[in-house]
Formats: structure tokens, C-alpha cells, sequence
């Protein structure tokens, strides 16, 4: 980790050595989360993707909305875009990012290194995956904003469904992220072993193709993969037109794939190379 040292004990230390010890559990995650960030500022590949790709989505989705039946399932081409800019997001700025930011920091030793110290298991995957969350949550809020102004849409009917589904993903991307780093062998791989997951969620979870326009049975299916209650969520906070069972069963399902994830990540997570 070049430039920042995360000591054993949980401090940071500079270049020149000169250093601030650090003791508590929110301290600790602070120095590492800070390391992380100048880490990543430095990875100019990862910042490309998770900066560029969410940000061409609302162009591409724009004319393939003109060949949906958007009127007819109560939607509109805001609808569309603005949670499906989010949804992109979130798989590139904070999942497909963190794949990679796992995997590398683990094939460097960095993580083997860090356990050897005061910072717990749990405290060393949350630093690592603050900045990439931070980094999704501004994107897109930033990318809500532009979309509303852009695509004259009105202020959300229900915003703390939005905001809800939003802080759910983050979790769940990170989670995921987590999981699919525990079988991917190298860094160049993990690209690969993280497509499955961006590929059925852009496709089948409501981003790119809303529910509302699928077969009764295919949606009922789809609605059990681990991005889609993210997507009706935050969808259902601008349409306002969320049940409140229909907002209970998405919560249920993301918590349920939450926590599926963090018991696979407690059981099957490497900490070493492998081999």
C-alpha cells in the first residue's frame, strides 16, 4: 500500500513515520477507510468504469423507453431511467468496484496483514467498502438530481422509499461484492466472476426492463433476485404507487439476500491467496 501504511494496531502511518495511534472500533475504521480511498483514487480503470458507466445509462435507456409500454404498466420514461441510472450505480460504483478492491487487497497480503492487528474481521471489510459506497451514494444522488431537471420529472411521492432502497443496496452491493470476492482467484478474473450477477440484475431486476411490463409469472420470479427489491423501492418512492405489502415483501426479500451474503461471507471468505 504505497504512500499510507495500516499498521498492526490499527494506526496510519505516513511516509515519513509519523503517526496517530488509534483505538477504538470507529477510529480504526476511519484510518483504514481513509487508506482505502487514496487507494482507489489511484486505480484510474476502477474510477472509469464506476464514474462513466452509470453516467451514459440515462442516453441509452432514453430510446429504448420509446418501445415499452410505459403508459400502460402507470410508469413513465422517468420512471425508468432515474432508478435504473441508481441500479447501474450501484453495480459498478460500489459492487464490481468492491470485487475487485477485495480480491486485489487480498492477493497483496493486505488483508492478512491487517488481521494480524486490532482491527476485527467486520472492521476491515466495512473500511474497505466505505469509499466505494461513499462513492455510490453521491453518484447517485447526483445522477437523481440531474435526472429530474433533465427528464422534467416531480419531486419523489414517497422519498423514504427512495432513500430506503438506496441505503439497501449500498449494504447488498458491498455484501455481494464480499461473496463473489471469496471465488474469484485473481484480480484480473474478477471482472469475469462478477458479470453473472451485473448481467441477470441489469436485465432481470427492473433496471433496464421494468416488471410492471413482464409476464405475471417472470416477474413474480424476478422479483426474488437480490437487486430487484432495490429497484422497486426506489422506483415505487417517484411513482408512489408502492402497497404497503408490496414495500414489506421487497424489504423482506433484500434483507433475506443481505443476510444470506453476510453468512457466506463469515463462512467461505478468504483472507489469504489462493492457491
Amino acid at each position: 500500500m504505497s504512500g499510507t501504511v495500516i499498521t498492526p494496531e490499527g494506526a496510519t502511518k505516513g511516509t515519513h513515520g509519523r503517526g496517530t495511534g488509534v483505538s477504538t472500533p470507529a477510529g480504526r475504521v476511519r484510518a483504514l477507510a481513509r487508506a482505502e480511498l487514496t487507494l482507489l483514487g489511484r486505480s484510474k480503470g476502477t474510477l472509469f468504469a464506476a464514474l462513466f458507466v452509470p453516467a451514459v445509462v440515462p442516453f441509452s435507456l432514453r430510446t429504448a423507453a420509446d418501445e415499452m409500454d410505459l403508459a400502460g404498466a402507470g410508469l413513465s420514461v422517468g420512471t425508468l431511467v432515474l432508478p435504473a441510472t441508481i441500479g447501474f450505480s450501484l453495480l459498478f460504483a460500489v459492487y464490481a468496484a468492491l470485487v475487485g478492491v477485495f480480491v486485489t487487497r487480498r492477493e497483496e497480503l493486505v488483508l492478512k496483514r491487517l488481521r494480524t492487528g486490532e482491527l476485527r474481521d467486520a472492521e476491515i471489510l466495512t473500511a474497505s467498502s466505505l469509499p466505494s459506497a461513499a462513492i455510490g451514494l453521491a453518484q447517485s444522488l447526483l445522477l437523481a438530481v440531474g435526472c429530474t431537471l433533465l427528464l422534467d420529472m416531480a419531486a419523489p411521492n414517497a422519498v423514504h422509499l427512495a432513500v430506503l432502497g438506496l441505503l439497501l443496496g449500498l449494504v447488498l452491493s458491498a455484501a455481494l461484492a464480499a461473496v463473489t470476492a471469496s471465488f474469484t482467484r485473481t484480480a484480473e478474473s474478477a471482472q469475469v466472476t462478477s458479470m453473472p450477477v451485473i448481467l441477470v440484475s441489469m436485465l432481470a431486476s427492473g433496471m433496464t426492463v421494468p416488471l410492471e411490463i413482464l409476464p405475471d409469472r417472470l416477474a413474480s420470479l424476478c422479483e426474488l433476485l437480490p437487486f430487484t427489491p432495490v429497484m422497486t423501492l426506489v422506483r415505487g418512492g417517484f411513482t408512489g404507487n408502492l402497497s404497503g405489502s408490496e414495500t414489506l415483501f421487497a424489504l423482506a426479500t433484500g434483507v433475506a439476500w443481505t443476510l444470506v451474503s453476510v453468512f457466506a461471507v463469515r463462512r467461505w471468505f478468504r483472507w489469504e491467496p489462493r492457491r
